[in-house]
């Protein structure tokens, strides 16, 4: 009887160890995981934003709310690279010249090829060369997949939600906005129940959105990640 009632004294220790440890580590568990998503999540999330406003320097001001159209222009679209070749000198700029008047004044010469002016003027070795880059060679690093763009990391194929909103200032002026997000539902699922909704529950109270960010439709906040 007595042995009976070691070994019960034993599991039972042994099972409020093990709770012990749990309740310890549980919390340890998800913060360490969280991270690592979060900073997985956090790379695509500047990927997309980083895509969005090459998108939008070339579609007057406006986004895309499309992930397919994004994708396809990040695949396809060159940008305007201006090669610089000489500077302007104090002498120079003291006498008004500038680069605008620099660059017509040689581009009328080729032109006519008459360079009297541009040697006047101590142009001759000023140059500004227009070069147009692919976007997927300028803006991303090497080996990037623009197809992945779309797709949460640990989200099991779920793809982040992007919207755009257009609209106009009090003033009249376009207003532009984009924002892209995934909740914290879709890529810490898998983990800890019970520290997941405390982590939603901190953020509600709080008032924030209970996910990671760029972005706001609802007000300018130069497309920044609600970690930033």
């Amino acid at each position: 009887m007595k042995t009976v009632i070691n070994l019960v004294l034993a599991a039972c220790v042994v099972a409020l160890v093990y709770i012990c440890y749990g309740s310890i580590m549980g919390p340890i568990n998800f913060d360490k995981e969280k991270e690592v998503r979060d900073n997985a999540i956090k790379t695509r999330l500047i990927d997309i934003r980083k895509a969005q406003q090459e998108y939008r320097g070339m579609h007057n001001g406006a986004y895309t709310a499309d992930f397919d159209t994004l994708i396809d222009f990040i695949k396809t679209a060159k940008l305007p690279f201006i090669l610089k070749v000489g500077a302007l000198n104090d002498d120079q700029l003291n006498n008004g010249m500038t680069e605008k008047k620099a660059i017509a004044m040689i581009n009328k010469a080729k032109k006519t090829g008459n360079w009297k002016e541009v040697e006047k003027e101590g142009l001759q070795n000023f140059r500004r060369d227009t070069m147009w880059v692919a976007v997927l060679d300028t803006i991303f690093t090497k080996g990037f997949n623009p197809d992945s763009l779309a797709y949460v990391p640990y989200g099991n194929g779920a793809k982040f939600e992007m919207a755009i909103r257009k609209d106009t200032t009090k003033s009249g002026a376009p207003l532009n906005l984009f924002q892209a997000q995934v909740s914290y539902d879709v890529y810490l699922g898998d983990l800890n129940k019970q520290q997941l909704l405390n982590l939603k529950d901190t953020r509600e109270k709080l008032g924030k959105y209970c996910g990671l960010r760029v972005g706001d439709i609802e007000q300018p906040n130069n497309n920044a990640g609600n970690w930033e």
